[in-house]
């Protein structure tokens, strides 16, 4: 773990200032929170400054532009944090980030377990921090919240006194900042499994050893979607990791779930939280690869009344667009075909790098191959704890569509 926080809240006479090229301001000007570095005057005192500095930006002409934190090495340089240029970036600061964050988060949810910090999108560049009831999980995404870490867990300790923070900053995300890579205990421990509740459902998650911080909040809605059409239902949740979808809809009454993931460890949480809530006969686990198993489900001509697809990102970079799309393209094929006439497909993207009209086409595709006619019912997002921010389309990353298929 690495942080440096000297300077980090200089006075504004003795802040580092980076200007921005001739006509490079508009989008900055607009809102856009990201500065690319074609857009900086990249001065060799600009490229000195470490990663992660605060500092002010400027226009060509000298307006202010605002605050930002500032990284030569990256790609996204600047990433601003307000508009006023002499702001003090300091614990104060990130707390009352932090405090409008849970007043949000406080009147959408009556229980403390949801993404209390979207990064962006909640005025904190490059971090998320997941709250599981008094344990906190966080990342810190960009080099200069990393910058920032120290203040930033003082913020936290100060507006939420948790029990326990665990700092999961092992994302890919930290190596195109140049950041290192670590899990560490910022505070108290952590052992073993925690239990967390959802629309009424308790569910396990591993912060630790699971994906991401352990638990995917941002389907919360679509679970919930989901869940209203299973009633009496057969289900199969594919790429299931602990079992949300297949559980949600166990909750409500469904006959039978099936979930299938590659990961052993994943899947016997979700075994565990079935026999908590008391579902153990209705719920079946299978460890195998998505794609293998709907062909080989396919092939047995076994279907269900339901199939969720929420696959991990295919398209992590635009490079990766054109064989993405056909992997999309076949999981809504294989998927669709294990649904029976007049059933249901709920299939999702999380690639921010899939734009939501091709992603619809590559399902809608899917389902032609097939043969089959669909009905688009909903076309769906993140929950309301991972909020867009309006100038930033990559932050709307989730996609969801649910289909009836004839």
């Amino acid at each position: 773990m690495t942080t440096a926080n000297d300077n980090i809240s200089a006075p504004a006479g003795g802040r580092p200032t980076v200007t921005l090229r001739k006509g490079a301001q508009r989008r900055a000007l607009a809102g856009h929170p990201w500065i690319y570095s074609n857009e900086i005057e990249m001065t060799p005192a600009a490229k000195a400054l470490p990663p992660g500095q605060v500092v002010r930006v400027k226009a060509e002409d000298g307006r202010p532009i605002g605050t930002a934190l500032f990284n030569p090495h990256s790609l996204i340089a600047g990433r601003l944090l307000d508009t006023d240029a002499n702001l003090a970036i300091d614990a104060g600061f990130l707390a009352r980030r932090l405090e409008r964050a849970l007043a949000l988060r406080a009147r959408l949810y009556d229980k403390p377990f949801y993404r209390l910090i979207h990064a962006e999108a909640d005025g904190l560049p490059g971090v998320v921090l997941d709250r599981f009831g008094d344990t906190l999980v966080l990342q810190t995404n960009s080099a200069g919240m990393e910058r920032l870490l120290d203040p930033l867990i003082e913020a936290i300790e100060r507006v939420l006194r948790p029990e326990a923070l665990l700092l999961r900053n092992d994302s890919p995300a930290r190596k195109l900042e140049g950041l290192e890579t670590y899990v560490h205990m910022a505070k108290g421990t952590l052992e073993g499994p925690l239990s967390l509740e959802e629309n009424g459902v308790r569910f396990l998650a591993d912060p630790r050893e699971g994906q991401k911080t352990g638990w995917f909040f941002d389907q919360r809605e679509n679970r919930a979607r989901v869940a209203t059409l299973a009633k009496d239902m057969s289900l199969l949740d594919v790429y299931s990791y602990c079992g949300g979808f297949a559980l949600a809809a166990a909750a409500a009454g469904a006959r039978e779930v099936t979930a299938v993931d590659r990961s052993e460890a994943a899947l016997a949480l979700a075994e565990q939280a079935a026999a908590l809530n008391g579902w153990a006969e209705r719920c079946r686990f299978r460890r195998a690869d998505a794609f293998t198993e709907l062909e080989a489900m396919a092939k047995a001509k076994q279907n269900f009344d339901i199939v969720v697809a929420d696959p991990p990102a295919f398209v992590k970079s635009k490079k990766d667009l054109g064989q993405g799309s056909r992997a999309y393209r076949k999981l809504a094929r294989l998927s669709a075909e294990c649904v029976r006439p007049g059933g249901f497909l709920f299939i999702a993207s999380c690639s921010h790098n899939m734009e939501a009209g091709l992603f619809a086409e590559e399902v809608r595709r899917g389902i032609h191959d097939l043969a089959r006619e669909a009905r688009l019912l909903a076309s769906t997002g993140a929950a309301p704890d991972h909020p867009v921010h309006p100038a930033l389309p990559e932050s709307a990353y989730l996609k969801g569509l649910l289909l009836q298929i004839d």
